[in-house]
């Protein structure tokens, strides 16, 4: 392998040409005077000419050395820009994160979590990528991405995850019927004609069963891939809905309103992260501050 010079060799070079002097240059890097000549004839060894011509007691920098000055300062320079970088992303304030997300999540909550984690860490950049469930854990598995939020993982050996249970509440427009109950179960849903999520979801199946568990019936008004796009339908007068009471804060208004649902329907978020790819301290401090931001939306611990 080829030989390189150190980098203390080229600072004590430079800090001589600065200063014009080895006791000065070894008083600026913090060494003694010895051992800043040692790395001088070092360097000097190792180029194969001589680095100072001596005049009036003063060290004047040969042309060889005036060659490869701008160079070695610009190496320099970079080395101090790497150190600086290195430290942030210690602090957690540089870096870059990969995420990707649930197409609702990129227009709603996550812009929140995300505005907030970037404020105090200007040399941080993120990508947001929204997909279906199955592409998040394609690209999860691949690690292609840092961090993953779905819904009702199933698990896989090469990812990582995290379920919290949300919780789930009845919206509708400001007027509605519903609106004089304080809870909203599926005998006050019996016959209405409801916004709901795709039939072959898990949160869809869920649902069911609690109304047939109550022997009531839902009727299909509009059936839906995303709880955002249920809410936006709601927003406009369309209909009622049963959703995430995360995405159903969003457009709580004078306009749209919301109540509990009961029995408890818990819409569970998977976070995800490869398993076998170490994460960056970024990384894992922008989990535990989504997973934070989660917490006034928990389903609560059941009690003993």
């Amino acid at each position: 392998m080829k030989q390189i010079p150190r980098l203390r060799q080229l600072e004590a070079l430079m800090a001589a040409v600065r200063y014009g002097s080895v006791t000065r240059a070894a008083k600026d890097l913090g060494i003694s005077q010895p051992a800043t000549s040692r790395l001088l004839s070092d360097l000097a060894q190792f180029f194969g000419f001589a680095l100072f011509d001596r005049r009036e007691g003063q060290l004047v920098p040969t042309q060889e050395v005036r060659f490869l000055q701008p160079d070695i300062q610009r190496v320099l320079e970079l080395m101090e820009q790497i150190g600086e970088a290195s430290q942030s992303i210690t602090e957690r304030k540089a870096g870059h994160i990969r995420i990707t997300c649930l197409p609702g999540f990129a227009t709603s909550h996550l812009p929140i979590v995300v505005a907030h984690f970037l404020k105090e860490r200007p040399n941080l950049s993120i990508t947001i990528e929204p997909d279906r469930p199955e592409r998040i854990l394609e690209w999860i598995i691949g690690e292609q991405f840092d961090f993953g939020i779905t819904d009702n993982f199933e698990g896989h050996p090469a990812v990582q995850s995290t379920d919290i249970d949300v919780r789930t509440v009845c919206i509708f427009p400001t007027g509605h019927r519903l609106q004089a109950c304080k809870v909203v179960t599926p005998a006050d849903l019996d016959g209405e004609r409801i916004i709901h999520t795709r039939r072959d979801s898990a949160f869809f199946k869920s649902l069911s069963d609690i109304f047939t568990s109550q022997d009531c019936q839902i009727s299909t008004l509009v059936e839906i891939r995303q709880f955002t796009a249920a809410c936006a339908l709601v927003a406009q007068g369309v209909g009622v809905a049963v959703v995430s009471e995360l995405d159903a804060e969003k457009i709580a208004s004078e306009a749209v309103q919301l109540r509990p649902f009961a029995p408890t329907l818990p819409h569970r978020l998977s976070l995800l992260r490869p398993k076998l790819m170490r994460p960056s301290m970024a990384v894992l401090e922008f989990i535990e501050a989504f997973e934070a931001s989660l917490d006034p939306y928990r389903v609560p611990p059941a009690k003993a």
